[in-house]
């Protein structure tokens, strides 16, 4: 009875076509629109106004890079939502004229002044940390990521690249209509320290197409532009930052922005079936996607189908596979000795992959022992014309951030402190000086040791999930970039998490309009728990090199504001 009041109910949330699965393979279903092909360059953001910043740096000279941290820039002050100056950045680079990935870390630190046991105090009853206020900000990295990319790749001045998001921070621009949405959803954060001076002109969230400016963002962008990463971590902008902390109870001082550094780390891998997914190690969560596909890749998923129910089932029970390992071990590796290449090994994949069961669905999993979910980002990447491509990713966290607003400085600081642990002696314990898990990843996708695809998927723990559905649409259902964006996902919550919570009913599945009825049915019929989601399911950009035609292919999905440009 139950599983036939669960079906009556998806039958009702869940509208479907008359189409087969089988005519759904190819994906010609699903796609918005076509990709966008240009020869010299190529850009993709989740706001058009972004796109079209990069596309100019790209024009007068700039590299990739260049154009990557201006769109970033700009979309800091557009997208508040998701990303900007107090938030983290992650980053992997292909670099033609080497044939090599470079990858970065630019993710903060704790304070060091804050322990756990004076942690525990500040948080009297609670078991965890809190989302929002000044207990859960950590030191943000993404300007110093800017400058570590530009030291290496740039060619532009910085007064060139953060010139344009200066303008539309003086001048205004028109909210777009997503981003309105989500920021009236932030209005509550206007009872935080400077919340409701920088975001709440007269007291209210701008509405779509209202003009938006943020003189103070204007301001700290010029000082960065003519002072560099010193003036944001050193000068006067860390001083003020530690000064408002100090006054509303947080524990983020100068000395932490002062001692902070990014750090440049080796892209890993996995194959499949020929195609090379490039992640970066922990403290983030982008290996799961390495082991999502790794456990898959002993499956044909091809002849299941797209959208078949043994394609969703096998998909989602390798995804708790990986993510049990992801509550254990995805950590910062200053702090812990990591099994990465383990994890991510065949042999490990192999052992995993038998612990599924082809009908029924795991209530549980344990993570294993080799030897040794409500983010808002922005995604971007760019690509030039001597082909050199970079995958960016940016974010405050929960939206817009912790709500703390330093005085008179534009941004609001991260909240990404909140997914330490805070059970003494796991990998992801809190500690002084030591950087949280992160949800914020970006990808790479290499054929043959050439660039194939630079791409990424916005949203918390929807992001290994997302990277690993674009390459199983893209490599086994035959998709292009923009149908395997636009396709509907697959979407699995309640695995054990970081911040130590246990899976012990086999959390639950939603599923993006577009499946077949007859499949959620049985997909119920092995023990799946349905649920019924609008708006978790991500965004999406990417840009693929044509090597062949020597071009880029650009896609941007529809469940942002965004766009893909090229020239």
């Amino acid at each position: 009875m139950k599983y036939f009041l669960r079906a009556l109910i998806v039958s009702l949330l869940f509208p479907v076509g008359m189409l087969s699965s089988q005519d759904r393979i190819t994906g010609h279903d699903f796609a918005t629109r076509s990709e966008v092909i240009a020869r010299h360059g190529m850009a993709a953001t989740s706001q058009p106004l972004a796109t079209q910043v990069a596309l100019d740096i790209l024009k007068k000279g700039g590299s990739a890079i260049d154009a990557a941290i201006a769109a970033n820039a700009t979309l800091g002050l557009m997208e508040p939502t998701g990303n900007g100056l107090g938030g983290d950045l992650f980053a992997i680079v292909w670099i033609n004229s080497e044939q090599k990935l470079y990858g970065l870390n630019a993710s903060g630190r704790s304070p060091k002044s804050l322990t756990l046991e004076k942690l525990k105090e500040e948080l009297g009853d609670r078991d965890t940390i809190p989302s929002l206020g000044p207990l859960p900000v950590s030191v943000p990295g993404c300007v110093d990521g800017w400058f570590e990319l530009h030291g290496k790749f740039g060619k532009l001045p910085m007064t060139d690249l953060l010139s344009p998001a200066i303008e539309y921070a003086r001048e205004g621009f028109p909210v777009s209509e997503l981003i309105a949405y989500y920021w009236n959803r932030s209005r509550f954060l206007g009872r935080y320290p400077g919340f409701s001076e920088t975001f709440l002109p007269n007291g209210e969230a701008p509405k779509k197409g209202e003009i938006f400016k943020n003189p103070y963002l204007a301001n700290t962008l010029e000082k960065i532009a003519n002072g560099g990463r010193d003036e944001f971590y050193q000068g006067d902008i860390a001083r003020t930052i530690g000064d408002f902390m100090k006054r509303h109870g947080g524990y983020l001082a100068y000395e932490d922005l002062a001692s902070h550094k990014s750090e440049w780390v080796e892209p890993v891998s996995v194959d499949y079936r020929g195609y090379q997914l490039w992640e970066l190690p922990p403290n983030g969560q982008g290996i799961a996607a390495l082991q999502i596909l790794g456990v898959l890749k002993g499956y044909d998923l091809k002849s299941m189908g797209f959208g078949s129910a043994d394609h969703i089932h096998y998909f989602v029970e390798a995804k708790k596979l990986a993510f049990e390992d992801r509550a254990r071990f995805y950590a910062d590796p200053d702090f812990n000795q990591l099994p990465v290449a383990e994890l991510i090994s065949d042999e490990y994949s192999a052992k995993r992959r038998q612990l599924i069961r082809a009908r029924r669905a795991a209530r549980a999993y344990d993570a294993g022992n080799p030897a040794l979910e409500h983010g808002d980002t922005i995604y971007l990447t760019v690509a030039d014309q001597d082909r050199n491509m970079i995958s960016l990713i940016q974010s405050n966290y929960r939206g817009m951030g912790s709500g703390m607003c330093p005085d008179g400085l534009g941004f609001c600081l991260q909240d990404r402190g909140e997914l330490f642990d805070l059970t003494p002696g796991r990998f992801n314990t809190y500690e002084p000086g030591k950087r949280p898990f992160h949800t914020i990843i970006p990808a790479f996708l290499t054929k043959d040791g050439k660039p194939f695809m630079s791409f990424g998927v916005m949203g918390g723990a929807t992001q290994p999930q997302g990277h690993a559905q674009i390459v199983i649409n893209v490599v086994d259902f035959g998709m292009n970039i923009q149908e395997a964006g636009d396709a509907p996902r697959i979407l699995h919550s309640g695995s054990s998490q970081p911040t130590g919570e246990r899976m012990t009913e086999g959390g639950t599945l939603t599923l993006e309009t577009g499946f077949e009825y007859e499949v959620i049915r049985e997909l119920l019929g092995r023990g799946h728990k349905i649920g019924y989601n609008v708006g978790s399911y991500g965004g999406y950009q990417g840009i693929m090199y044509d090597a062949k035609n020597d071009v880029y292919y650009g896609a941007s999905e529809s469940r942002k504001d965004g766009q893909a440009g090229g020239y």
